[in-house]
């Protein structure tokens, strides 16, 4: 990285003065610097200096360097840098020679498992598995392309009540299990789900079928296997539909096997404990500012709940995989589960991991309420990409002309730019119409920049024969800068866990792509050597958009 070479740079240059801690930063004053630096400030205080005096020490020794075009320092302490061009040139064409755009590779490799999907059997997609799904596929190939082992695991919901409630209506009904179909199954788990609601006696019935189906009952396996079979399938195409895959298709039930070896290790190590006829452990902590309730590994009549299975998981993976890390990608206000499932299982030392819960705030409407489609009604995923590929084709006539692989790339781009544009952990507000545009911060506008910057390639002769040390212009400059931050922002998104940082670096740098091409005309150009020059550092921008939207899980259409 940049930052990490200009410091090595700096500790050089501080010779004589010792700084724990040497950081650089990138200006957020483009017109005066490239970077800064103001460790002065605490060099004066160690050696009884002003602030200026160290400063300009620093920067005399700076000068010297072959890495700058100019340093300053600055009232009152301040280190301000500009990057030399032939500095920045040789990054960039390293950057265009190694693989991954000479990205540095994470040692050692660690082994991680990432949690995120999470769909229940037996219920229908809707808006609210949007954001685990495409934030969850985005943290998982980040995770991969800066060199770690990942795997992930969809983790269905299906080993809890609904399985009960949908079994209780297909024998209410008389509803077979060769006979059934998903149609039934999308119908009769609401149905149920409000009358236990309301009649305790039903209530009860569907408890204890969960309950038997739990401890190994055939018959209703019967039900389970046909029930999750169905439901999967569809799950399925829809996440295909988005380009989200898994290396698991495990979910709840997978882990039932490992819930009676959990429990006992939670038993022979005194951590559980019967409270009000149910299993308990206890997981609050002396350093709790608020009290953190028991975890409830068992119900008062056996039954097992999310923390069980999700215990028994932890447990597997363990057994498995041997992981270094276990990720959780669930909304945020599912933190307290968390907080409880691994407290638990570390006093338990079922696993060496370390376990995170990366949490999401919700996607709402321009209400400021949970997001509803035209009609009103919270959307099953499949109205949402309807809506949102209708807001795009009523956008520009020719839209409705493109292929349907091409719309549907569009409507990915569309929904997940929108999304991981965001801080995953803040709610956000969705506006289809919005996000359908090809102007502002949205899909269709870094897709449209993309498409545009690759024809101008196709329609020059790039000789790919090197980079020369100029920079022509400061639209010129600006986008190779942008280009400079590529390995700062992938690995801060890596160790952030956040797929916005890589978000906003796209945005940038169609920003500066475009404020290029309209003020640099490359098809008009005589001088071979700045032509070839520009061609370059518009090809090398046009690779790292396509890697950098691959992580984002967007695929690049035909045309626009």
């Amino acid at each position: 990285m940049v930052t990490e070479v200009l410091e090595k740079v700096l500790i050089e240059a501080l010779d004589a003065y010792i700084l724990e801690t040497v950081k650089v930063v990138k200006s957020n004053r483009p017109d005066l610097c490239d970077y800064q630096f103001d460790g002065a400030f605490q060099l004066a205080k160690l050696y009884k200096k002003s602030p200026m005096e160290i400063a300009e020490e620093i920067s005399c020794v700076l000068r010297e360097s072959s890495y700058f075009k100019k340093v300053e320092a600055v009232t009152p302490g301040f280190i301000n840098m500009t990057l030399s061009d032939s500095f920045m040139n040789q990054i960039l064409r390293d950057m265009k020679k190694f693989p991954k755009f000479n990205l540095p590779q994470v040692e050692p490799t660690l082994t991680y498992v990432i949690d995120y999907g999470g769909p229940n059997i037996a219920k229908p997609l809707h808006v609210g598995h949007l954001r685990p799904a495409i934030v969850g596929e985005s943290i998982k190939r980040i995770i991969a392309y800066v060199g770690h082992k990942v795997i992930g695991d969809v983790h269905f919901g299906d080993f809890g009540l609904q399985i009960g409630e949908v079994i209780y209506g297909m024998q209410k009904e008389h509803i077979s299990v060769e006979d059934v179909t998903l149609e039934d199954l999308n119908r009769l788990y609401p149905e149920i789900s409000a009358l236990c609601k309301e009649d305790e006696v039903v209530k009860e019935t569907c408890e204890n079928i969960t309950k038997e189906l739990q401890d190994g009952s055939l018959e209703y396996e019967r039900y389970y296997r046909k029930i999750f079979d169905l439901s999967k399938k569809d799950i399925v195409r829809i996440y295909k539909y988005l380009d989200v895959d898994f290396d698991l298709w495990y979910g709840e039930m997978d882990s039932r096997a490992f819930i009676p070896l959990v429990e006992k290790i939670l038993v022979e190590k005194s951590l559980a404990y019967i409270s009000e006829g149910a299993l308990v452990v206890d997981v609050t902590e002396e350093t709790d500012k608020k009290e953190i309730p028991p975890l409830i590994f068992k119900k008062r009549n056996n039954g097992y709940l999310y923390g069980s299975t999700d215990m028994a998981t932890i447990y597997q993976r363990e057994k498995d995989f041997h992981p270094d890390y276990i990720l959780y990608v669930a909304d945020l206000r599912q933190s307290l589960h968390f907080n409880q499932v691994f407290r638990a299982s570390l006093k338990a030392g079922i696993t060496d991991a370390q376990l995170e819960h990366i949490g999401f705030g919700t996607i709402n409407g321009n209400d400021g309420k949970p997001y509803k489609t035209r009609s009103g009604k919270t959307p099953k995923l499949d109205a949402l990409f309807k809506e949102v590929e209708e807001l795009f084709v009523e956008s520009k006539e020719t839209n409705k002309d493109m292929s349907e692989e091409d719309k549907k790339r569009i409507v990915n781009s569309i929904l997940k730019f929108a999304d991981l544009q965001n801080n995953r952990e803040k709610d956000y507000i969705f506006d289809g119409k919005k996000f359908s545009d090809v102007v502002g911060k949205t899909g269709p506008y870094v897709l449209y920049t993309y498409l545009r910057i690759k024809r101008i390639l196709e329609l020059e002769e790039y000789k790919e024969n090197g980079l020369s040390d100029t920079i022509y212009n400061e639209y010129d400059r600006n986008l190779r800068l942008q280009l400079l931050d590529f390995h700062k922002d992938v690995l801060g998104a890596f160790h952030l866990r956040l797929p916005s940082v890589i978000a906003s670096y796209i945005y940038d740098l169609c920003v500066c792509l475009n404020t290029f091409y309209q003020n640099n005309h490359v098809s008009k150009l005589e001088d071979e050597t700045k032509k070839q020059d520009w061609l370059f550092v518009l090809a090398l921008a046009k690779d790292v958009l396509k890697e950098l939207l691959n992580l984002l899980g967007i695929e690049i259409p035909s045309m626009m």
